[in-house]
């Protein structure tokens, strides 16, 4: 394993900690309805779902895609899995599961 790969992941790591911890252990009490703390939190889940849609997309697109059936039916169930509830989790498991079994059926 390269030297540059830990120290990136080392480097987003930290980065992600300190994103998600740092403001909670910061300002203790109960953050405002509605003000900048709030806001900030809320905006946390979906930067990091985009974070890491970017990073897990790169690969299959760079430098040749490859693979792309499995990854359009995965963001395509992730998206329509989303829509009714607007539940996270259950996107996510739609999500896997279809690229899953695209992947498998492709063989």
């Amino acid at each position: 394993m390269s030297g540059d790969l830990v120290l990136l992941a080392l480097m987003v790591g930290a980065a992600n900690w300190a994103f998600r911890a740092l403001p909670t252990i910061l300002l203790r009490r109960e953050p405002q309805p509605g003000g900048i703390l709030s806001r900030f939190l809320a905006a946390t889940g979906p930067a990091a779902i985009a974070t890491l849609f970017a990073a897990s997309i790169l690969p299959q697109l760079y430098p040749a895609p490859k693979e792309l059936v499995p990854l359009a039916a995965g963001v395509a169930a992730t998206v329509l899995g989303f829509l009714p509830r607007r539940s996270v989790v259950a996107a996510t498991l739609c999500g896997a599961l279809a690229y899953g079994l695209a992947f498998a059926a492709l063989g």
